[in-house]
């Protein structure tokens, strides 16, 4: 697939709607799970412009930054803390409206004011990464952004499933 990604004007869902087809193509042309997150959380970056985007995998008992796209961030969450690391420990996705009103946050960003985090299960569903997006405004994410990203998550998902290649 090129390397072009067309943003749609108009509503986020308009904007999702536009770029889910562009990123299940990403990820389906792609064998490679970080070269795929990697482009994943750029288009996704690009169309929002969101203060973070990116992932985090599991390594043991712990989420090891992953690819991703704004400011520095935590490089390793333990399993439950956090909104990461919740989200992870409970397998469901964390929609975050105000991140200084959740116990045990982990401040990576003190610019950051509320987040969606949704797991990425492989095909046994167990979980092996989670995709982070943090916005600096309060209240920026919904049902809405859940309904849009969960694909994105569940087809790369299946590239964990598969075997590594180069």
């Amino acid at each position: 697939m090129a390397e072009q990604l067309l943003i749609a004007e108009g509503s986020r869902e308009a904007q999702y709607q536009a770029l889910l087809p562009q990123v299940l193509a990403l990820i389906e042309s792609e064998s490679d799970i970080i070269a795929a997150m990697a482009n994943c959380s750029a288009a996704i970056q690009q169309t929002f412009n969101w203060l973070w985007t990116g992932f985090y995998l599991v390594k043991g008992e712990q989420l090891v930054l992953g690819p991703f796209q704004g400011p520095i961030a935590c490089t390793r969450i333990p399993k439950g803390r956090g909104v990461c690391g919740s989200a992870w420990a409970q397998a469901q996705t964390l929609i975050v409206p105000d991140v200084d009103a959740f116990p045990g946050h982990i401040a990576c960003s003190s610019a950051a004011r509320s987040e969606i985090v949704l797991p990425v299960c492989d095909a046994a569903g167990t979980v092996v990464a989670v995709l982070d997006i943090d916005a600096s405004e309060l209240a920026q994410f919904s049902e809405l952004d859940q309904r849009y990203l969960a694909p994105v998550c569940a087809a790369l998902g299946k590239l964990f499933s598969q075997p590594a290649s180069s």
